[in-house]
């Protein structure tokens, strides 16, 4: 996998940055965030290779469940930019289509089981 700098923007164009990684292979993810965004993900890559270009003060973080896993959102558009894993905390990956150039709906990805597993119930 050779990473390639993504370049991409929320919708209104507030929040700008670049990533070091490929596209593909891309993921989706079944949890219950996921499912109702309808994101196609980037290949997971270090956080050093996520630059926030602009815009970082209209980022807004979102957290549910375990709350390990970091989602940044643009507070003007609502648009998901990139997040944190929470399979591993130290793999980010970035919303391909926040992506310029990158049509993320024909990119063939595969789905992760995050419905099973991030699942916390009160015992």
């Amino acid at each position: 996998m050779n990473p390639t700098t993504l370049k991409g923007a929320c919708h209104c164009g507030t929040v700008t940055f670049e990533a070091d990684t490929p596209a593909e292979p891309a993921k989706r993810c079944n949890c219950s965030l996921c499912r109702r965004r309808g994101a196609v993900m980037s290949p997971p890559f270090t956080r050093d290779r996520l630059r926030i270009l602009s815009g970082e003060d209209a980022l807004v973080l979102y957290q549910f469940n375990t709350r390990v896993a970091k989602h940044f959102f643009c507070k003007h558009c609502g648009i998901y930019t990139f997040h944190q894993t929470r399979s591993n905390p130290q793999e980010w990956r970035v919303n391909l289509g926040c992506i310029e150039g990158v049509n993320a709906y024909a990119l063939a990805s595969s789905v992760a089981d995050g419905a099973s597993s991030s699942v916390v119930t009160d015992e």
